[in-house]
């Protein structure tokens, strides 16, 4: 019994020596930098995409069709995840729409274009 006690109480000092060293935001950090506002910008890369905004939610291709030639196009769709934020915080409030040429981000959209292929 004792010897689950102090099991019990290590494991409790381990996790909390470990949350000591947690940078906690400020509310003025948060305000400057409110959660989710990492910007995007055309040009960037799948992977500096994903080190801002994680994964996709979903990605689907879609067809497009340019000088007479059918290729696809990769999008990666951001699903809102909290719609009653009164400003456009990236994906947080919106759903977002990211269209990939190879592997550079060409187009942001608030809205699906185009059709989707499998």
């Amino acid at each position: 019994m004792k010897v689950s006690n102090f099991f019990i109480i290590m494991c409790a000092l381990i996790f909390l020596a470990g949350c000591a060293e947690m940078d906690i935001p400020t509310p003025k950090d948060i305000i400057q930098k409110p959660l989710g506002t990492d910007s995007i910008r055309r040009g960037m890369n799948k992977d500096q995409v994903r080190a801002l905004w994680g994964e996709a939610d979903n990605i689907s291709y879609e067809k497009i069709e340019e000088a007479g030639t059918l290729r696809s196009r990769e999008v990666w769709i951001y699903k809102a995840r909290y719609s009653a934020i009164p400003v456009d915080a990236d994906y947080l409030s919106k759903t977002k729409y990211l269209y990939f040429d190879g592997n550079s981000l060409a187009k942001i959209s608030d809205v699906a274009l185009g059709s989707d292929i499998k």
